[in-house]
């Protein structure tokens, strides 16, 4: 038997985007698309067409801490990494003292002998033991960054230590010469601390997919062959297979509806920011919120060709392929590594000239060792840390360290619409009486017969009645005009709030000229009619934000262009776009198109930030250089993010801007402490000036180390946000 509704089967996209078309096209001919205005649904006929405001996510409290990452899956992981690193810190510090004690450098420096049998043997026991324990997390990072062919801070801290160690065990058992057990367990100590900091500074990994996935049912209402309803998993439908979605559940594939009319809430996939009215022959997303009709469906796709399913995966690829950019410690180290081999190489060449192979051994590890200064453990992790709660004091969740670090070179900013430059809820914008009646009667008249309803832009007039301080009158008869709006007796008159649509089928003129003009800057105009007489016409839109204007006009001011992405339609965008001054608008975005239109931004080397809200954020929150989630926004869009803005202000951009330029001076000025010491010690170690008597010391070198370090923390401290 031919199942009902089993027609051309539309690809979702295109469903969509078809939808979408049309809903632009209301606007277009003036907001004279309407469908039923059905109290129970909260749908008013006349509010649907602004229902392309693509941008706003489920704007749910959220507990800011517990996006952190330490809970399941890669944030477990990091959370052990945590507790692992400062577990081998106490055991290497521990350790480090007798090794401390035991040295012959630390001996010569204080003064004092310390001999007896098995000294040595004890020293490189408790040496081995900080140099395989404690080095371990080191050692696995640089053979990484040798495969991955990205030499960095672990290669670097590797080349010193394993040299200490070859070099030390040669000398406690085999050659003449000093040990550096000391700068090895010292060495070892500073970094697993400096690691340890950073670490627990900075957020874990994203939990984006997981998330994401969290979002689909587990099981679904079969109809089967006998119409009887059946519970089956998910993943045992197949496409063509029908399926019932009850009132307030998830729908659990995409698909097509056969029977039944509802609104659905697609908000947290696609960012409409008001219940999408759905029927027979409409295309439904896997993961939308079914509203209070009963549907039946059926599927379209399943598996990996769902909606849902896309998005993850451009989550993923755009994780995946996301700028591998190493921190600017790690560039420092890189080229310090390179210097400390080319350096060590030309100077064992130089020595074993003389002939004294075990001298020129000697000069060689000195020159390896000290090209991995302490201070460069510390100067990166203490400006991390110390930055980190700046960000914090300032409603900044720093998640993702590197791409905070090159905010400083952001080029573009660009900003998703609803819920981010705009509050995200309806709010009238003008008032027209007629008649001579005041603005306020003709308010309390909107305001007295909108309360009945719970709908956006009900509650935008409800909202500023309340403001004015209103008072309503006693409403009866409440009831619904289909493809018209709302009607009721109010102290014995019929009042109506209706759509231009059913004024035009009524045959009530109004003023075309300002109807117009409001329309063309994409505003819901709603009519009020007392006993079929005009009353006059009510304005509303997305309210933009006061903070968004300051932001957009000091990123202009700077240079930073401004950019706003929005599903909605071009007459909305383009309004908002003219108010606030932006560089570019980009109109009637599908939320998969987002990441392709951010990859284009990207082109020309250009560092792009992305700020938004919701799930149909995500990947492309996770394409940009720099991805930024209002912190009112979605679980998804935040896990996805490298900064969470806390307090959900745009604003705050300014701030991840001014602190990403402070910590890169501060990062810029410690690694110059650091290198600066390289500079004169590299040289003096390879013993340029031997033959007039100068040559560093393991002593010396441990000194000055150690007054760069203390330069380095004292420093870090002083960051502050400009």
């Amino acid at each position: 038997m031919e199942k009902p509704g089993n027609g051309k089967n539309k690809n979702l996209h295109e469903q969509k985007s078809h939808d979408e078309q049309s809903h632009f096209q209301h606007h277009d001919s003036g907001h004279e698309s309407h469908e039923i205005h059905n109290h129970n649904q909260h749908e008013h006929a006349h509010h649907d067409e602004h229902s392309s405001h693509e941008e706003h996510g489920d704007h749910n409290e959220h507990d800011h801490q517990d996006h952190g990452g330490h809970g399941g899956g890669h944030a477990g992981h990091h959370e052990h990494m945590i507790k692992d690193f400062k577990k081998r810190f106490w055991v290497s510090l521990v350790l480090s003292i007798p090794i401390s004690y035991l040295s012959e450098m630390i001996q010569m420096l204080f003064g004092y002998e310390v001999n007896f049998t098995g000294d040595t043997l004890l020293l490189f026991s408790l040496s081995t033991i900080v140099f395989f324990y404690g080095g371990k997390p080191f050692l696995l990072g640089a053979w990484d960054e040798v495969k991955a062919k990205t030499p960095g801070m672990m290669l670097l801290i590797s080349l010193a230590i394993v040299t200490a160690y070859v070099y030390s065990t040669l000398t406690a058992f085999f050659i003449e010469g000093s040990d550096f057990f000391f700068e090895l367990a010292t060495l070892i100590v500073i970094m697993l601390v400096g690691h340890w900091i950073e670490m627990r500074s900075i957020m874990g990994a994203s939990k984006a997919l997981e998330e994401l996935i969290k979002l689909m049912p587990k099981e679904a209402h079969k109809i089967n062959a006998s119409g009887n309803i059946e519970e089956v998993s998910v993943e045992e439908l197949l496409p063509g297979d029908q399926i019932l979605v009850k009132s307030g559940e998830k729908i659990p594939l995409d698909g097509e509806i056969f029977e039944g009319e509802s609104t659905v809430d697609e908000s947290m996939l696609t960012g409409e920011s008001v219940p999408v009215e759905k029927g027979p022959g409409m295309g439904a997303i896997g993961g939308a919120v079914n509203g209070e009709g009963v549907l039946k469906m059926n599927v379209k796709k399943t598996g990996n060709d769902t909606y849902l399913s896309q998005v993850i995966k451009l989550v993923g690829d755009a994780e995946k392929t996301k700028s591998k950019a190493q921190g600017f410690a790690d560039i420092a180290a890189k080229w310090l590594f390179y210097v400390a081999v080319v350096a060590g190489v030309i100077t064992l060449a130089y020595w074993m000239t003389t002939g004294d192979f075990e001298f020129a051994l000697e000069r060689m590890v000195t020159v390896l060792i000290i090209a991995c200064p302490h201070a460069l453990g510390l100067a990166g992790p203490l400006v991390t840390s110390r930055s980190t709660s700046l960000a914090a004091k300032n409603g900044l969740l720093i998640r993702n360290r590197t791409p905070f670090e090159s905010a400083w070179k952001v080029d573009r900013v660009v900003f998703d619409k609803t819920g981010t430059l705009t509050e995200g809820n309806f709010g009238v914008t003008e008032v027209h009486p007629n008649n001579g009646i005041s603005e306020d009667e003709l308010l309390k008249f909107a305001y007295s017969v909108e309360m009945q309803s719970s709908h956006p832009i009900a509650k935008g007039i409800v909202k500023e009645g309340k403001e004015r301080n209103l008072e309503s009158y006693d409403v009866t008869d409440y009831r619904n005009l289909t493809g018209k709006g709302l009607t009721a007796n109010v102290n014995g008159s019929e009042v109506a709030v209706i759509s231009p649509g059913a004024m035009r089928s009524n045959k009530i003129s109004f003023d075309e000229e300002i109807y117009e003009k409001l329309a063309q800057q994409g505003k819901t105009v709603v009519f009020v009619i007392k006993d079929n007489v005009l009353q006059g016409m009510i304005a509303l839109a997305d309210i933009i934000r006061e903070s968004s204007y300051t932001v957009i006009k000091e990123l202009n001011d700077q240079g930073i262009e401004t950019v706003m992405m929005t599903g909605d339609n071009s007459r909305v965008a383009n309004y908002v776009g003219e108010k606030l001054g932006l560089t570019k608008v980009i109109a009637e975005v599908l939320p998969h198109e987002k990441s392709n239109n951010v990859k284009d931004l990207k082109q020309g080397g250009k560092k792009v930030a992305m700020i938004g809200d919701g799930i149909n954020d995500a990947p492309a929150l996770a394409e940009a250089d720099l991805g930024i989630a209002i912190g009112a926004g979605t679980d998804v869009a935040i896990e996805t993010a490298d900064v969470v803005l806390v307090n959900s202000n745009p604003v705050d951009i300014l701030n991840i801007v001014k602190l990403s330029k402070a910590s890169r001076r501060k990062m810029v000025q410690n690694l110059g402490w650091a290198a600066g010491y390289n500079i004169v010690a590299i040289p003096l170690a390879a013993g340029v000036l031997y033959t007039i008597g100068i040559v560093i010391t393991p002593a010396i070198g441990a000194v000055v180390m150690s007054l760069s370090t203390i330069i380095c923390a004292i420093n870090a401290q002083l960051l502050k946000i400009d």
